[in-house]
């Protein structure tokens, strides 16, 4: 998501995802992605789910809109390892950004990545302030489960 609103404010919830936020501070855009996994399939297939693919989109889009290159700044949350199940996920993550933003050349102006709590992230675009606060388990309420007794198939909402 881009924006140069200044009313403009974007939210995101991550665990072992990562988020870039992006932006110009003399233009004033900016915008904020959100992967799932740092590469994948090289056909395209979902390709916004890949760090790799979802941190082209958000530059080119922000450059379409009159961002200059050199003075994206960016700031990064994320890649919290939050079952053991899911390995090194978050890490993986985690790291794909950190080198991106460097290889790229942008000025890195904070970052929160890794851990084992989820965050819940909000990013003014036009100005690159942002605020995180960690998500607790008392903080998200129970999935309630549903068993259907004629399939044993087990339904979340």
């Amino acid at each position: 998501m881009i924006s140069e609103d200044p009313q403009t404010v974007l939210t995101t919830i991550l665990g072992s995802c990562v988020a870039a936020c992006l932006w110009d501070p003399v233009t004033g855009i900016g915008g904020m992605n959100h992967f799932l996994l740092a590469t994948g399939p090289e056909n395209g297939t979902a390709g916004y789910r890949y760090g790799s693919h979802a941190m082209e989109l958000l530059i080119n889009d922000l450059l379409k809109r009159g961002a200059v290159r050199s003075r994206l700044r960016a700031k990064l949350f994320g890649g919290a390892m939050m079952q053991d199940n899911f390995g090194r996920i978050g890490r993986e993550n985690a790291e794909f950004a950190l080198k991106f933003v460097r290889d790229e050349g942008f000025a890195l102006v904070s970052q929160s990545l890794l851990g084992t709590q989820a965050r819940r992230i909000r990013f003014m675009p036009t100005t690159g302030n942002a605020q995180q606060r960690l998500v607790s388990e008392t903080d998200v309420p129970p999935m309630k489960r549903q068993v259907d007794p004629a399939t044993d198939d087990i339904t979340f909402f």
